[in-house]
């Protein structure tokens, strides 16, 4: 598996796969391409909800003026994108497969990472750690790169920027949904409550909004481990920090230890709604949410493994059906709901980890053929589901 490093990059939202990685491919297709006229053919679930996740300005952001073309053909990858470069009459092809997180496959190839580690699943670091009696923290600084935690102290003063910034705006998201932002009302209610779980919980939500919020406008974020999942990981993270006062070397910590759940959910199944819906993204950020704060509170190995798998297994089957192709419902409530159920899978495995019967590797390869033995109508083409219900709602009422 690559670095944890890759998990987590920084960059404009809304969508990793269908923002981020689009654009990746733009600004390599512009240093090889220079000065050439471009035309890029958007496939299945990018021609879907490229609109809403912002594809086609990123795309002209950087390369400038775009003829764009819109294809549906369900016997290539769902997230496929095709440039067209031309100059003196000749013309070339490049296929870009965004595969989720930002990253993407070009012209057949995949940016090269070093293997950093050779354990391919949970239950091979487990028994790693268990034969040399090292903890998952332990095991990850006996892996990692030596900048790998300097990277991740970039992280969280993204993740925190954002958040602060997200929990100060009012008005109305991007789009044609006129979406109401919410976090500003949320962190003011929270404020006004004497009853002191109230406040705790509503301020958990008004995190997770702020961050999902500022990623549904385009604003700067971390794939955690996607733009559409960017609201989980850091309000939980931010909330052990400005809530429970947890020191920041801890947080650190913390970080490092959900990125190793989603490097191992990326290798071993996929971390793209397009792909396997949103359990795959929400799901995966909840699992990685669990394990981090499990390591906050320190708990054992064994109870981090469970409480992740507990926050998977509660996700399984999720569709990914954003109204309108936008990153705006449901997604940005489901953050919220997800950085919830992070904080309860902890709690639960606390208790009941020697009782578990499911590992987290099963669920995972659970996750996976789940997404795989959906319908692709369900996996992030805002064709069916709530975005399907949500235009016929619009039609009846302009009847």
């Amino acid at each position: 598996m690559k670095s944890i490093k890759t998990v987590y990059k920084i960059g404009h939202g809304p969508s990793s796969s269908h923002t981020m990685g689009p654009g990746f491919a733009a600004e390599k297709i512009k240093e090889l391409y220079p000065n050439h006229t471009y035309e890029v053919t958007l496939y299945n679930s990018l021609a879907l909800t490229g609109k809403g996740h912002l594809t086609d300005y990123i795309i002209k952001d950087i390369l400038g003026e775009v003829v764009f073309k819109h294809a549906i053909d369900l016997n290539k990858h769902p997230n496929l994108l095709t440039f067209k470069v031309l100059k003196d009459g000749v013309s070339k092809e490049i296929e870009v497969v965004s595969i989720g997180g930002g990253e993407i496959i070009f012209d057949g190839k995949q940016e090269v990472y070093d293997e950093v580690y050779k354990e391919k699943n949970f239950n091979e670091i487990k028994a790693y750690c268990e034969k040399h009696n090292l903890s998952l923290i332990e095991f990850i600084r006996k892996r990692e790169p030596k900048d790998t935690f300097d990277y991740l102290k970039v992280v969280w003063e993204q993740m925190k920027e954002t958040i602060r910034k997200g929990k100060r705006v009012e008005g109305v998201l991007p789009g044609d949904l006129k979406v109401v932002r919410k976090a500003k009302t949320l962190y003011e209610k929270a404020n006004s409550f004497d009853n002191e779980v109230l406040k705790n919980k509503t301020l958990l939500s008004a995190y997770a909004f702020s961050s999902s919020e500022e990623n549904a406008a385009g604003g700067m974020m971390v794939t955690s481990p996607t733009c559409g999942a960017s609201g989980v990981m850091p309000a939980v993270l931010y909330y052990a920090y400005e809530v429970e006062h947890v020191k920041e070397d801890i947080i650190i910590e913390a970080l490092a230890i959900g990125g190793l759940i989603g490097n191992i959910i990326r290798k071993n199944a996929s971390i793209s709604g397009a792909v396997a819906g949103c359990q795959a993204e929400i799901g995966s950020a909840c699992s990685m949410a669990a394990a981090a704060y499990s390591h906050i509170k320190g708990l054992s190995l064994d109870q981090i493994e469970y409480a992740a798998e507990i926050a998977m297994e509660h996700h399984l089957g999720l569709t990914c059906d954003p109204v309108g192709g936008y990153v705006q419902i449901p997604c940005i409530e489901r953050n919220a709901v997800a950085a919830t159920r992070a904080i309860n899978a902890s709690e639960l495995s606390l208790v009941l980890h020697e009782t578990r019967k499911i590992s987290f590797d099963m669920i995972v390869e659970t996750m996976y053929q789940t997404g795989l033995d959906m319908d692709p109508k369900y996996k992030e083409t805002a064709e069916a589901g709530l975005a399907s219900f949500y235009r016929q709602l619009e039609k009846w009422q302009k009847e």
